[in-house]
């Protein structure tokens, strides 16, 4: 069975690129757009997630990723969740990672062999 990685908050082209990449790593890449959403999720015991990758601004309502990395850390059920944030910004990464993320990528570094070795390597971490 194939490892699950879901995507919160891009944009559709986004969405496939990040996909595009996913799928070349041998990941199953699901969707979905709200923070209410992501939360349900990842709460059900039917969903398992390798990683969940999460916009630095959610595209729908453009709310922060942040936030949702908050609720998510803050949340004793799901707060071993292994997650990134997907941003270009440095300062952000750094933030996220102070708040329990994995350092992430931004959509700039998709095709560098260095953001494959690094995704790679927190998902069998």
């Amino acid at each position: 069975m194939k490892k699950k990685v879901l995507s919160v908050g891009q944009c559709l082209v986004d969405h496939l690129a990040i996909s595009k990449l996913f799928h070349s790593l041998g990941f199953e890449v699901e969707k979905i757009d709200t923070q209410e959403e992501t939360i349900k999720k990842l709460k059900d015991k039917k969903s398992q997630y390798s990683l969940v990758l999460i916009n630095r601004k959610l595209d729908v309502d453009n709310s922060e990723g942040i936030e949702l990395l908050k609720k998510i850390k803050n949340d004793p059920e799901i707060q071993n969740t292994k997650v990134m944030i997907v941003s270009n910004y440095k300062d952000v990464q750094q933030m996220a990672q102070k708040l329990g993320a994995l350092y992430g990528f931004g959509k700039a570094e998709l095709d560098k062999e260095e953001t494959k070795k690094r995704i790679l390597q927190s998902i069998e971490n």
